[in-house]
């Protein structure tokens, strides 16, 4: 989509917010989204038990069954769409479909459970897709280090990871600019390789 803004089209550029179950991609969609954020929650039922591991999120009562989508404009040029995807492995197969496309993806983590995002990481690695990761911070969790969840996740060097607090709009922009920033750079070096 474009629109015109005193002789300057706007470019819609795909952004996809992904990780493991219940680590805030709901919530940071929401946090930055300038309009309402569409949600395809659905409660948590007792058909999930033995399928979709709750260990870490015992008080989560819904789960992203399809997608999360908001949308920020960070200038008059440049307007963000952003796809957070589902969690869960049993919903893994829409993530193709949700990263066509986009120039880049944030893989939020959350360091009680960093093993959920070692899919995520895979995925885009395993498909060449610029990446950061977001470091979730969530209250009364142990605080890591950058580079602690880099050694953990076993991350090149040249992919950002940075702290965050997805409920808080500009911690959220801060990790989305990060994206950005990489996947520019990324863009410039193939462009130099070729």
């Amino acid at each position: 989509m474009a629109y015109e803004n005193s002789d300057r089209t706007a470019r819609a550029t795909k952004i996809v917010i992904a990780g493991g179950f219940g680590v805030g991609k709901t919530t940071m969609v929401g946090s930055v989204s300038e309009i309402a954020p569409l949600r395809t929650e659905e409660l948590i039922t007792e058909a999930s038990e033995g399928v979709d591991d709750l260990s870490g999120v015992e008080q989560k009562r819904t789960t992203t069954v399809a997608l999360d989508f908001g949308r920020i404009t960070i200038s008059p040029e440049l307007i963000l769409y952003l796809f957070g995807t589902p969690g869960q492995d049993r919903f893994w197969f829409m993530w193709d479909e949700l990263a066509r496309g986009a120039i880049g993806a944030v893989v939020l983590a959350d360091t009680r459970r960093l093993d959920s995002c070692f899919g995520a990481v895979d995925f885009f690695e395993r498909r060449g897709l610029p990446f950061v990761v977001g470091v979730n911070c969530f209250d009364g969790a142990y605080r890591y280090g950058t580079e602690e969840v880099r050694q953990a996740l076993d991350l090149d060097n040249h992919v950002p990871v940075l702290l965050c607090d997805a409920r808080e709009r500009e911690s959220t922009k801060q990790v989305l600019i990060a994206l950005l920033q990489h996947a520019m750079a990324e863009a410039r070096m193939a462009g130099t390789a070729s």
